[in-house]
């Protein structure tokens, strides 16, 4: 038990340090920390409780450290973790992080063009983690829904992507101070629920919805999160731009590109991509124009 609490740590030391880094700055750290764990639960003489807690922190493990190399554009290497991860927490009979790392897969699926498997996995993961997984965990499944509606595309999927949404900030209402969560589980909030849904709005191309949610996230954001502040202003970019205010989106644009040269993630430089293109339908605008040539030139 005493590796177990001391793997405890380390998962979640992991997780803090996601937070202010990105992916190819801690793949290595990570894979380290999960071979290491493996190697515990493979090789050590332990009880099955024991086994099981080593388990579900094999599991843990895996959430993060595949979230970590999907951001360091790893991902044949985060599938593969993600369903050693899956398997471990099913062995341990713990269906609510089995959900959060199958949820985490169908976000990678749903981002790298597998709209439809993403969205298969999103809504098994919400089914298999059933009534019984606390009520943040759940909002965490709908939003993962949600997002792979989105991403699906169609107007039948926008619609069940916006059902998802409500029923995430539902599923959220229903926690309270007394209302047991994993540890995982600590930066769900209603600050969240908002991001994800200004995404959903910015997919949709619906600007006039998304711009004024993800300036209220954006103002009170940590700014020592790089990546996350990056992230959320490459949507907002976009809204921006959607919302035929080219200008202001150049701006916003450029502010992400800068971030971008700091932060070694490969979500931050495809949302980079993103913009540029987009904003290559404003080119009659100057400071558009005049972004698009910087960026070549450098």
């Amino acid at each position: 038990m005493g590796q177990v609490d001391d793997l405890q740590q380390r998962v979640h030391g992991l997780r803090l340090a996601d937070d202010v880094l990105a992916g190819r700055d801690l793949i290595r750290p990570a894979l380290r920390e999960l071979r290491s764990a493996v190697k515990v639960y493979r090789e050590g003489s332990h009880t099955s409780d024991v086994g099981r807690q080593l388990l579900r922190q094999v599991g843990e493990l895996a959430q993060i450290a595949g979230w970590i190399a999907s951001d360091a554009g790893q991902h044949a290497e985060a599938e593969r973790i993600y369903r050693l991860g899956i398997s471990a927490a099913r062995q341990a009979e713990d269906h609510t992080l089995a959900g959060n790392i199958a949820g985490s897969l169908a976000y990678q699926f749903s981002n790298t063009g597998r709209t439809a498997e993403g969205l298969t996995l999103a809504q098994a993961a919400l089914h298999d983690a059933g009534s019984e997984a606390p009520p943040k965990a759940r909002a965490l499944y709908l939003d993962r829904v949600a997002w792979a509606h989105t991403k699906a595309g169609g107007v039948t999927n926008g619609q069940a992507a916006m059902r998802a949404l409500g029923a995430a900030g539902q599923a959220l209402s229903e926690d309270s101070a007394g209302t047991e969560s994993p540890a995982w589980l600590y930066w769900v909030d209603a600050g969240e629920l908002r991001v994800m849904e200004s995404r959903v709005y910015t997919e949709l191309r619906r600007p006039l919805r998304a711009v004024p949610l993800l300036r209220e996230v954006l103002s009170g954001y940590d700014a020592t999160h790089t990546r996350e502040v990056a992230l959320y202003l490459s949507w907002l970019a976009i809204a921006l731009a959607d919302a035929n205010e080219p200008e202001e989106a150049a701006g916003v644009a450029d502010r992400v590109i800068t971030l971008s040269a700091d932060t070694p993630s490969e979500r931050v430089a495809e949302r980079v991509r993103v913009i540029l293109s987009r904003l290559q339908d404003c080119l009659d605008v100057p400071e558009v124009a005049a972004l698009l040539a910087e960026h070549r030139a450098a």
